[in-house]
């Protein structure tokens, strides 16, 4: 039976987002797993739905969904990702501001507004509550913390002066930079207290963590999910996928466990014994 494929993470580029989709759709077809249907057209509407469907066959999605509302479905693995901030697996986030603020750093921002894409984003919640838990007072950092649905909306509502700061995937970032420059028109990111003794100089990332993870449903049978890892193996180690994998920043692949994202609920419970359970 022919199961659902989608990529929606990254899709800032949408042609080579389905073009992505048709390769792994033929990678797969090699090894007889027929995947339904034709490049989405769009992202899916609800992402926590789709990524719950029983009949997924491979989706993207993101570590901290994964471990507070994903228990049903099962990793396949992540890409590694040739962006400022990437390390092979591992990923972070940038903190950003506007440019009148690029002289500043994390600490300063205490009272002041951030924007979040989602309660139940790793790279613009989870991170970001860990890295203000240790500067805040009595439980809070930020004066006000606004949601705005996704990274491209919270750089919008940065350039509106509607927020002052936001924590933003460093992948998302660079290819934002590749392709719609504009969408961080008049924005910086900036490095992050506490500050450093003697002057030294931290960069502007976050803590790194595991990379979005790949899922397929729980019914997935273990053959299938095998033929998934080769696919996905074949994808960035073939000569006939380099040109398409250097266009969406892919430079590797690596066959993850549950466990591995483990460590991003220990940063929230880091947080909530620091008295912040909450931005």
């Amino acid at each position: 039976m022919a199961e659902r494929m989608t990529f929606p993470m990254y899709a800032i580029h949408r042609q080579q987002t389905q073009a992505l989709w048709q390769a792994v759709q033929s990678l797969l077809d090699e090894r007889g797993v027929m995947v339904a249907g034709d490049p989405p057209a769009a992202d899916p509407g609800d992402l926590l739905a789709h990524w719950r469907q029983p009949t997924l066959l491979l989706s993207q999605t993101c570590g901290y969904p994964l471990v507070t509302q994903l228990p049903e479905v099962q990793t396949v693995g992540c890409f590694h990702y040739a962006a400022p901030g990437c390390e092979g697996r591992r990923y972070r986030s940038l903190l950003v501001v506007r440019e009148a603020d690029s002289h500043r750093m994390l600490g300063d921002f205490l009272g002041r507004r951030a924007v979040c894409n989602a309660e139940h984003s790793q790279s613009g919640y989870n991170v970001l509550r860990k890295m203000v838990a240790p500067l805040s007072r009595e439980g809070r950092f930020f004066s006000a913390v606004m949601f705005s649905g996704s990274h491209r909306q919270s750089l919008r509502e940065l350039q509106q002066e509607n927020a002052d700061i936001a924590a933003i995937d460093c992948v998302t970032y660079a290819l934002l930079q590749r392709h719609q420059p504009q969408a961080l028109a008049g924005l910086v990111a900036i490095g992050w207290s506490p500050r450093p003794p003697r002057g030294a100089q931290i960069a502007g990332w976050s803590p790194a963590a595991p990379g979005l993870p790949l899922i397929t449903a729980g019914a997935t049978p273990a053959a299938t999910l095998n033929s998934l890892r080769e696919a996905l193996q074949q994808l960035v180690s073939d000569d006939r996928y380099r040109s398409l994998c250097d266009a969406l920043l892919i430079c590797g692949y690596s066959d993850m466990s549950r466990e591995a994202y483990a460590p991003l609920l220990a940063w929230r419970d880091e947080a909530a014994a620091l008295g912040v359970s909450q931005l």
